[in-house]
């Protein structure tokens, strides 16, 4: 796997956790020996996945899994020993982040970042669709504010207004927006 994979451990078991990411296929691992550390690295951001291996010698760390849930776009998973682990996910699970139960087998810990990763796939997808989706609605804003001034100034009807807008945007090989904006200027002049 090509992700850019935040390890944050304490000494206890980072060398085994960032060994067995690179069996796990993640190629670039970076670690991160305590919760400031990994804000400061965070803070360049670039991380597709962030791993915390509960507790760190700073903080427990489910507050950092909170932070870089909360300001990034990288999933996040919290591994985190048995008598802990429903409490902690209580705590987090609503705000994306994964728990994973120690002690875990090499396939189980594989398949939750895979999981994690999919799901953050899937939220980078369904932010893309939201932008498509807000440009959308103010490209029709922004049509029907021309209309408006159109039918305004002019006095056309709803439809003359559409039509010309339609018509214009065809005739100068341009997008609706950009003829509504020009008609917009040229109404405000």
């Amino acid at each position: 796997m090509e992700e850019r994979m935040l390890l944050v451990s304490g000494e206890r078991g980072r060398a085994a956790l960032e060994g067995l990411m690179r069996e796990c296929g993640f190629s670039a691992v970076r670690a991160a020996g305590s919760g400031g550390e990994a804000r400061r690295l965070l803070a360049e951001g670039g991380f597709e996945l962030v791993l915390v291996n509960t507790p760190l010698p700073d903080e427990f760390g489910s507050a950092l899994a909170l932070e870089t849930a909360r300001e990034s776009d990288a999933g996040v998973a919290l591994l985190v020993n048995a008598p802990q682990a429903d409490a902690v996910s209580a705590e987090v699970e609503d705000f994306g982040v994964f728990v994973v139960e120690k002690p875990f087998s090499r396939p189980m810990l594989f398949q939750s970042l895979r999981l994690v990763l999919a799901s953050r796939r899937r939220m980078l997808g369904l932010q893309r669709e939201n932008v498509r989706l807000n440009e959308k609605l103010e490209e029709l804003r922004l049509v029907s504010r021309a209309k408006g001034a159109l039918m305004r100034v002019l006095g056309m009807t709803e439809p003359q207004a559409h039509h010309y807008i339609e018509k214009q945007a065809m005739d100068l090989r341009a997008t609706r927006r950009e003829v509504a904006r020009r008609i917009l200027g040229a109404c405000d002049e």
